[in-house]
């Protein structure tokens, strides 16, 4: 065997030497060399795009250019329909349920010495760095932008969802909640300001843009974050533009829709201060609320697509690993209101890309797949050893072989012991009382009709409860959701702690 072995090394030697030899254009510099990373993050980025359902008439070029590029993930779920807990998880390589952050935290509390499960974690950024990476950062990349000294060199953020006009154009923040409960939201739209370069995201991609033009010693890491389609849905009119009224459609709706689901899911749902979808209907702006969200849309397209462009243009073209993903989807009337903040589809799903020099074009895959494989499938394209703190699983080999993994499930946690579960063609929720919603996608897509309880669903159930988590470890004490009543309930019940509820979403405008 030791025999073959040298044997077979000759000859792999020999076969190097004469690829490079006929007329190769990779020289042994470019092979060796680690590829670099532009890790892309746009916050409350649903489905709507042009590469996935076109709905609407939305317009998403440079997104659907990339997605041409690489390899799109159309079935994709956050790890949790929040941005605190989404970011945290996706950075960390941890599910919720194993570091307890449920909620809102702060970016320099999630690696702390009293919780046992990321004392000692390395984040994303971090391992590239120790890997001998540049790392660099700007914009919403964890919740706030990220834990002091994540990055070698950091844009940071300009705080809150700005700039804002003098006064909201359609809605308070409020609407019919008790204010003494619910926290006020940044919710609002309308066209505003006059041009793109007042807005953080462009200022962002400036940032990005110049470092692409610079010269590296070393592999860089570069990450940026939009702001955009997060609310309030303000930009320049010429978004608008784009979208006239007449083009709009609005999303699947039936007022019955939450009549078959459990008293904690409603519990959930409850959120006063959003707008909900009956008073679109009858205030005639539901569709105005989706022109300015796809507005926002293609605003952040354009602005990916000025980095994409530089990155194109630059000496890093052929060597570099693309990655866009969003922190959750987002609710356009679905379900009765517009917000994330839900354990269903709308909610849950958001756009997952992946470009590469070894990955294939213009693949899209169906199968469910979690933002929690970020983590190990960067790292996995880049030839870099595997994090063994990494909960998620590697697509690479989804991505590259030319069949669907029929294993293949997605997890997704909203609090302590709130799982949805999707598998196949199915999406499986459990809550913490032990109640249950089952939908077929097949002949439900829409997620109108709960199977839980029909008995003809019976053994579907019981396949998707495999995939909850066996571990669902008590609130963190610096993770909080206070603008909501449940959670901070749910917090001091089960984990004894009850902070001050907060009175701001976002923006305190």
């Amino acid at each position: 065997m030791k025999e073959l072995s040298k044997i077979m090394l000759v000859f792999g030697t020999i076969f190097l030497l004469a690829c490079g030899t006929n007329n190769n254009k990779q020289t042994t510099e470019s092979v060796l060399k680690q590829p670099n990373v532009l890790f892309i993050a746009v916050d409350d980025l649903n489905t709507w795009l042009g590469c996935i359902n076109g709905r609407s008439g939305t317009q998403t070029p440079n997104l659907d250019k990339l997605a041409a590029k690489g390899v799109l993930f159309t079935n994709a779920q956050c790890q949790a329909p929040l941005c605190g807990p989404s970011r945290a998880s996706i950075m960390s390589g941890l599910r919720p349920s194993t570091t307890g952050v449920y909620g809102m935290i702060n970016d320099d509390k999630i690696r702390r010495n009293d919780n046992e499960a990321t004392k000692d974690i390395v984040f994303l950024p971090e391992y590239f760095r120790n890997q001998g990476y540049h790392t660099m950062g700007i914009g919403k990349l964890f919740h706030e932008h990220a834990p002091e000294g994540t990055f070698d060199e950091s844009g940071g953020r300009v705080k809150g969802f700005g700039p804002l006009p003098e006064k909201r154009f359609v809605w308070d923040g409020f609407g019919t909640s008790d204010r003494k409960h619910f926290g006020r939201t940044s919710t609002d739209w309308g066209a505003f300001p006059e041009a793109d370069s007042l807005m953080p995201d462009h200022q962002s991609s400036d940032w990005a843009i110049e470092r692409l033009n610079r010269k590296y010693d070393q592999p860089f890491f570069l990450g940026v974050g939009y702001l955009r389609p997060h609310v309030p849905l303000y930009v320049p009119q010429k978004w608008f533009d784009m979208h006239p009224l007449e083009s709009i459609e609005v999303a699947p709706y039936r007022s019955d829709d939450l009549d078959d689901v459990s008293p904690v899911a409603l519990k959930i749902n409850d959120l006063p201060m959003m707008p909900s979808t009956e008073w679109a209907i009858e205030s005639g702006e539901w569709k105005k609320i989706i022109q300015a969200y796809l507005a926002c849309v293609s605003f952040v397209d354009y602005e990916v697509g000025r980095v994409l462009d530089a990155l194109e243009n630059s000496e890093y073209a052929d060597n570099t690993v693309i990655v866009l993903w969003s922190d959750h989807g987002y609710r356009l009337g679905e379900k009765g209101t517009f917000a994330k903040h839900a354990l269903w589809e709308s909610a849950t799903n958001a756009p997952l890309m992946f470009a590469a020099p070894n990955l294939p074009k213009g693949k899209v895959i169906d199968t469910p797949a979690e933002m929690l494989s970020i983590y190990p499938t960067l790292l996995e394209l880049c030839g870099l050893p595997a994090y063994d703190k990494n909960e998620g699983m590697s697509l690479v080999e989804t991505m590259v072989e030319n069949k669907a993994d029929n294993n293949a499930y997605a997890l997704t946690t909203y609090g302590m012991n709130n799982h949805a579960v999707k598998a196949d063609h199915f999406r499986y929720i459990q809550y913490e009382d032990g109640s249950e919603e089952l939908y077929d996608h097949k002949t439900d897509p829409n997620e109108f009709t709960n199977q839980a309880k029909d008995p003809a669903y019976k053994d579907e159930v019981d396949f998707m409860k495999k995939y909850l988590p066996a571990t669902n470890v008590k609130w963190d004490k610096f993770s909080s959701y206070t603008f909501q009543p449940y959670f901070v309930e749910q917090k001091a019940r089960t984990s004894g702690e009850d902070r001050k509820p907060v009175q701001v979403i976002g923006a305190a405008h």
